[in-house]
C-alpha cells in the first residue's frame, strides 16, 4: 500500500500566487482549475483552500473553494460552480485563462479529511458539487495499490450535472471494490435504470456498508441535504461520530 503522509495543520497559512495551467469543462456550469502554487506542502484529501480576488480599487472578494485532486499530483485542482450573480465564481469561470495568476491559501482544513492510512471502508454522499472533496479522496484511493472498499452515492439533476462523470464511471468499471450509484432528482433519459429522486432510506441501506463493518462516512452539498443524510444515517443505527460532513449553502458566490 502506499503511504502518503498529511502535511501537519498549520496555525497560520499564508497567502501565495498560483499561476492557472488549465481551466477545464466539466459541466454546462461548472469549471475546474488547475493551479501551479508557488510553494506547496501537500494535503489530505477534503481539504480547502481560500482564493482572493483584488479589483483595480482595493476592493477585496473571497470564497473558499475545495480541492478535487489528489495529494499525490503537484499541481491543485479546484471545481467551481458558477453562482449567478456572485462576485467570484462568474470571473473564474468565464475571465480565467491559462496563465492568469491567482491569489490563495492553504490547504485548510482538519476535520474533513481522509487517506488510505486511516483505512475503511468508506462511505462518500454528495450532492451536486459537493462531489469535489470526495473526488480527492477517491482520487487518492484510486492511485493506491491496496484500496479499502468504498461507495459513492451522488444526487445530481440530471446526467449531464454529474460532475467528473466519465472519470467516475471508469473508476467504478475497473474497481471491484468501489460502488458507484447515481441518484437523478429532476430528469431522467427514457432508458435510465438507476434511482430517481432523492436519497433516502432504501437507497442508503442498499448501498452502504454494514455497520459492524464500521464504515466511515463523509457527506457534501447542500446544508439540507447533509443534515437529511446524516439524519437517516442516525436512524439507520450507524455512529454519529463516524459521520463526518461538508456542508456549503447560497453566498456571494
Amino acid at each position: 500500500m502506499m503511504v502518503i503522509d498529511a502535511p501537519p495543520l498549520r496555525h497560520r497559512i499564508e497567502w501565495q500566487v498560483g499561476r492557472v495551467q488549465a481551466v477545464v469543462a466539466e459541466t454546462s456550469r461548472v469549471k475546474s482549475i488547475v493551479l501551479q502554487p508557488t510553494r506547496w506542502s501537500g494535503h489530505w484529501p477534503g481539504q480547502h483552500v481560500d482564493i482572493r480576488l483584488t479589483a483595480g480599487d482595493g476592493y477585496r472578494a473571497e470564497r473558499s473553494y475545495s480541492i478535487a485532486s489528489p495529494p499525490e499530483e503537484e499541481l491543485i485542482t479546484l471545481t467551481v460552480e458558477r453562482i449567478e450573480g456572485g462576485e467570484v465564481s462568474p470571473y473564474l469561470l468565464d475571465e480565467l485563462r491559462a496563465g492568469d495568476f491567482l491569489e490563495f491559501r492553504g490547504p485548510i482544513g482538519g476535520h474533513f479529511i481522509w487517506s488510505q492510512t486511516l483505512g475503511g471502508p468508506i462511505c462518500l454522499v454528495a450532492g451536486g458539487t459537493g462531489i469535489t472533496p470526495l473526488m480527492a479522496m477517491l482520487r487518492h484511493r484510486n492511485r493506491s495499490r491496496d484500496r479499502v472498499p468504498a461507495s459513492l452515492i451522488y444526487s445530481a439533476r440530471s446526467v449531464p450535472d454529474v460532475v467528473y462523470r466519465d472519470e467516475l464511471d471508469e473508476m467504478s468499471q475497473s474497481d471491484q471494490d468501489l460502488r458507484l450509484i447515481y441518484a437523478l432528482t429532476r430528469e431522467h433519459p427514457g432508458d435510465w435504470e438507476g434511482h430517481r429522486g432523492r436519497v433516502d432510506e432504501a437507497l442508503l441501506t442498499a448501498n452502504i456498508f454494514p455497520r459492524e463493518q464500521k464504515p466511515a462516512f463523509f457527506i457534501c452539498g447542500l446544508t439540507g441535504f447533509v443534515e437529511s443524510i446524516s439524519s437517516m444515517l442516525v436512524r439507520l443505527g450507524f455512529n454519529p461520530l463516524a459521520i463526518k460532513t461538508e456542508r456549503f449553502g447560497p453566498s456571494g458566490g
